[in-house]
């Protein structure tokens, strides 16, 4: 008995001499969860109607981290968009090599600039009709991504993507959908962009092929992008859409006001008539979106650090053939939202 008491507190003296040692030469800072949120809540008036509404846009939470040297985790959740609970983001990402990363599980699907904004990066309260009616997907899928910082800087990512969306994950395809997104910065300030995905809706093969490009210089901001989309063997006009837009931020001197930065921004953003690729009761595709242009001006005032948090003022200007195509929510309206961001 005594000699298996000696054998066992040796062999725990020896974990625990074992652990010390691992703890010496790994940071277990490098390994604590980071907690990320986005709340925003806005208020808007619709001027062509005389309505009015409160909206919690988004109460966003994630939480990322690292496992291992070579393995990280993001798990991100929207507890309140427009009133509903949505899982966003739920992927690992792996870096077998240096300038290497593939990640499986569900993201943003790699295309166009505008639309892989997150809210609390977001220039104007509403998003550009590319970013959410346009190109803004996330799936279930995988992707391999390569970054290169030294001499001509670029980034590239392309995937293979199950073509559900978020809540459709149980069904089998006999055909995956693809994506794939390159990122250039030829010198300080550019980013020229370049991207296509392919997506299946109800067995409708649809082709979206992006081109962005943006130049940061003093406290200026240019950006514009071009987005054009086809439907293979069926009987539906093509679609373009186009985003640009200027912003310019204007930093507040006096210490003692409130906001330490205000931005001015501009916008002009058109859309062709659109079909998200679900045919009706004929098999036949229908108009989800119809062909409207619209201007966009605004203001936003920052608090500053610590965490970040804005007050964004905008009035949108819509322009249709036929204003009784207008959606409800998609009509000329002044929008005040708060978002904060820790």
């Amino acid at each position: 008995m005594r000699k298996q008491l000696l054998a066992c507190t040796s062999t725990l003296l020896m974990a625990v001499s074992s652990f010390t040692a691992t703890a010496q030469t790994i940071d277990l800072k490098d390994y604590l969860p980071e907690v990320h949120g986005t709340i925003r809540g806005k208020y808007e008036y619709q001027t062509t109607n005389d309505e009015q509404r409160f909206q919690v846009r988004n109460a966003r939470v994630s939480f990322s981290g690292n496992v291992h040297p070579k393995v990280r985790y993001k798990a991100e959740i929207d507890l309140c968009d427009e009133g509903e609970m949505k899982m966003l983001d739920a992927y690992v990402c792996v870096t077998p090599f240096q300038n290497w990363e593939v990640t499986i599980g569900q993201k943003r699907v790699p295309f166009t600039i505008d639309a892989h904004r997150s809210p609390h990066q977001q220039y104007f309260a509403n998003r550009s009709f590319i970013a959410k009616q346009m190109g803004s997907l996330r799936d279930a899928g995988a992707t391999l991504k390569y970054k290169q910082k030294e001499g001509f800087p670029f980034d590239i990512e392309a995937g293979l993507f199950s073509g559900s969306g978020l809540t459709e994950q149980k069904g089998w395809h006999k055909v995956l959908c693809y994506s794939g997104k390159i990122q250039m910065y030829p010198f300080k300030g550019y980013n020229l962009t370049l991207s296509t995905q392919r997506v299946r809706p109800a067995d409708t093969n649809i082709y979206m092929y992006d081109v962005g490009t943006y130049y940061e210089w003093n406290n200026w901001h240019f950006e514009v992008e071009a987005m054009y989309k086809r439907y293979a063997h069926v009987d539906f006009d093509d679609v373009w859409a186009v985003d640009a837009f200027v912003n310019y931020d204007w930093f507040f001197r006096n210490q003692k006001m409130l906001f330490k930065k205000m931005s001015i921004l501009a916008r002009f953003d058109y859309m062709g008539n659109n079909s998200e690729g679900i045919p009706d009761e004929n098999g036949q595709l229908v108009i989800d979106d119809h062909e409207r242009k619209r201007i966009t001006g605004g203001l936003t005032f920052s608090l500053g650090k610590p965490f970040q948090a804005d007050l964004r003022v905008n009035y949108e200007k819509y322009f249709y053939k036929d204003l009784s195509l207008a959606k409800p929510s998609e009509q000329d309206k002044f929008v005040i939202e708060m978002m904060v961001r820790f």
